[in-house]
């Protein structure tokens, strides 16, 4: 009996140390994005990402949970506007400040999340305008941690956040379509 508790045991031991192996041999950082057209002079576009108080119209995560709080500090927009949130475990807990903005070029902004995992990620809005459109990548990058390799595992992070990233893109997308097409 002994022998068979040993042997499970070391079976145990055993998994535990190649599924260690498995995860720290995962990539150490992460990079998700998405690109979408919009017909829309940059603009239009680039004032729906570089002011906090219009994402709640565009950005999926606001649908998620309705009843989320959020608070707005700082610059009203642009480099040094702040959003913090607090909601359901769906979206968890965490503040947005963006450090850099560039008018009609980029958005960048330093996410530091609290919950549910804490993290601290690079989210960029890269616009490239072409005559009465602009090309518009969501991107989000990252370190990953033992926890979120061993999640990467089980989850496809390209795949969960992408998705979440084109359904924000097309709100954004009819939002400044729908903006521009105003007299």
């Amino acid at each position: 009996m002994r022998r068979v508790l040993l042997i499970v045991l070391a079976g145990i031991v055993t998994a535990l140390v190649i599924f260690a192996i498995v995860v720290a041999l995962q990539p150490a950082q992460f990079h998700v994005e998405r690109t979408v057209t919009i017909a829309a002079p940059a603009p239009v576009v680039f004032a729906e990402v570089n002011d906090f108080h219009n994402w709640q119209a565009w950005s999926p995560w606001a649908k998620l949970d309705p009843a989320m709080q959020v608070t707005y500090e700082g610059a009203p927009s642009g480099t040094g506007a702040i959003y913090s949130w607090t909601g359901n475990k769906q979206v968890g807990e965490g503040s947005a400040t963006i450090i850099e903005s560039r008018p009609n070029e980029l958005v960048r902004i330093q996410l530091d999340f609290v919950k549910p995992v804490a993290a601290a990620d690079i989210a960029e809005f890269d616009l490239k305008p072409a005559g009465d459109q602009v090309a518009v990548t969501w991107s989000l990058s990252g370190e990953n941690n033992f926890l979120c390799k061993a999640i990467n595992l089980v989850m496809n992070m390209d795949r969960m956040l992408g998705a979440m990233f084109d359904q924000g893109l097309a709100d954004l997308k009819a939002r400044a379509e729908a903006a521009a097409a105003q007299p």
